[in-house]
C-alpha cells in the first residue's frame, strides 16, 4: 500500500463549479443566521 500513497499524479484536473452549485451556496449561506447564546450557539435556516 505504500506504492500507492508515494504515486505522484500525472495531471491535475481543474474542477469548476456549476452555476447552480454557486447560487445554491450563496442563497444558503444568505439563509443562515448563528445566535450565540451564553456557552450554546444555534443556527437557524430562514427558509
Amino acid at each position: 500500500m505504500a506504492k500507492l500513497y508515494s504515486k505522484q499524479k500525472l495531471a491535475i484536473q481543474n474542477m469548476k463549479p456549476k452555476k447552480e452549485t454557486i447560487s445554491f451556496l450563496l442563497s444558503f449561506s444568505k439563509a443562515l443566521s448563528i445566535h450565540k447564546v451564553g456557552n450554546l450557539s444555534f443556527e437557524i435556516i430562514a427558509n
